[in-house]
């Protein structure tokens, strides 16, 4: 139970982390399936089928992530 507990913070630590460090008027600015995809990265952190969401490849989806200043919080 301790495990899960602890999980559910970190995995909430990462979240707020994301949102606090993304630049929104960036992502508000891209079109709807990449700003979709930035915003489902922010929320659950999944890169892999963000970058599926966005038509994109990791590295190509990972370099967005830079421009909207959104960490890759492990």
């Amino acid at each position: 139970m301790q495990g899960i507990l602890e999980e559910d913070w970190e995995e909430r630590e990462a979240r707020e982390v994301r949102r606090s460090m993304a630049d929104w008027s960036f992502i508000e600015k891209q079109p709807p399936r990449i700003r979709e995809a930035l915003k489902y990265y922010i929320e659950k952190g999944d890169i892999r089928r963000a970058a599926r969401l966005a038509g994109m490849g990791i590295e190509e989806f990972r370099e967005l992530l830079r421009k909207a200043h959104i960490p890759v919080v492990l």
